[in-house]
């Protein structure tokens, strides 16, 4: 269901703005030169229409470079007034927004870090409200789903209708070749419950490397995200802060060219004659699939029965890893990945165990108590 109570469309927030939205620019800003070089770099690809840069660096630990701070705010305003470039920044304390108003910058975003809080989003709700400045809150640390809504709707609860979400990833806890898992299965679940809220990524905090960017950012224009914010540096092993992720110029132009946008809708009907005949079938294997696993779970409650009976413990090791290891082999022959396969099993095996569980719980009490 969604509860949000209004949401304005991208191309209402600014005259003139792109779709999707292409919002690009360095992790920090470090110099003005280093600002405005790049906001000049950017703006002549005439698909650009917001130059992020970092004012405040919200670092781990102190000693890194932690931003320019307030002085920062100066060079955003004469990239507004020598680019016509919109700017936007991380504010992550109602002094931060304050200033941000005073300094006219366009859009603000709401760090991983302080989503992940309710009590830092509700105070900078409240230094918010009344604005209707465009908001884009980046999903919590951990994923979870429900703190990323709550900061949205506090949003939205004081009147601020220009929102979206920004999706960077979640801290991995398992190694991984990117620097923050997508989990795109939670950005799309956002996406289905809150249809009517923009979605954007940020390939360059996911993928954690230059050359992983392009990759991520064609997947996430694939599932109909609204836009990218991506980190473009002039030099960027020179960068104070996320050097191994930003692109140059050249690097982020080539993206740019390489990626391929989509339509969203078309106007051959034959195509959506032939789309709506294949999803038919679709829905036909789905109805198909549910039957199986329905009856597939009445023979699970039958073994629950027998086992129950017979005082036998609900986990079989042996039997899990040569039911693992068969289904992997004929997924495999017919097209499935071994990780697919596994992820599948898995949500079957534990939704099993849940309903042997419950039989054996029922069991008669032999006292007769």
């Amino acid at each position: 269901m969604e509860s949000l109570l209004e949401i304005e469309p991208l191309n209402n927030w600014f005259e003139g703005i792109n779709y999707p939205l292409i919002i690009a620019g360095p992790c920090s800003a470090e110099t003005e030169e280093q600002v405005l070089s790049t906001a000049k770099s950017l703006a002549k690809t005439k698909q650009v229409s917001v130059l992020r840069a970092g004012i405040w660096k919200p670092r781990s630990r102190p000693g890194n470079f932690e931003g320019a701070g307030e002085e920062g705010l100066k060079w955003l305003n004469r990239v507004k007034n020598e680019t016509g470039l919109k700017v936007a920044i991380e504010v992550a304390t109602p002094a931060h927004v304050e200033l941000a108003l005073k300094n006219n910058i366009d859009m603000v975003w709401i760090g991983a870090r302080t989503t992940a809080n309710p009590f830092s989003v509700e105070q900078l709700a409240a230094a918010l409200k009344s604005t209707n400045i465009p908001v884009l809150v980046k999903n919590p640390v951990t994923p979870d789903i429900e703190l990323w809504i709550g900061a949205i709707e506090r949003f939205n609860k004081v009147g601020i209708t220009k929102l979206a979400a920004i999706h960077r990833g979640f801290f991995p806890y398992e190694r991984s070749r990117l620097r923050n898992i997508p989990k795109w299965e939670l950005a799309i679940d956002l996406k289905s419950r809150l249809p009517k809220l923009p979605l954007i990524s940020d390939p360059s905090h996911i993928a954690g490397k230059r050359e992983l960017v392009q990759e991520i950012a064609q997947h996430a224009i694939d599932l109909s995200y609204d836009g990218l914010m991506v980190e473009v540096h002039p030099n960027p092993p020179t960068a104070l802060s996320d050097s191994r992720q930003q692109l140059d110029f050249k690097e982020f132009e080539h993206m740019l060219n390489s990626l391929n946008f989509h339509k969203l809708a078309t106007g051959d009907s034959n195509f959506t004659d032939q789309l709506e005949t294949i999803r038919n079938q679709i829905d036909s294997i789905d109805q198909q699939i549910l039957e199986l696993l329905g009856n597939r779970m009445r023979l699970i409650e039958k073994i629950g029965e027998y086992k129950r009976d017979k005082n036998v413990t609900i986990i079989q090791l042996r039997r899990w890893e040569k039911i693992l290891e068969s289904r992997i082999e004929c997924g495999q022959k017919l097209g499935l990945s071994e990780e697919y396969i596994k992820s599948l099993l898995r949500l079957v095996h534990k939704e099993s165990i849940k309903r042997q569980a419950e039989i054996l719980r029922g069991k008669p009490d032999t006292n007769g108590e």
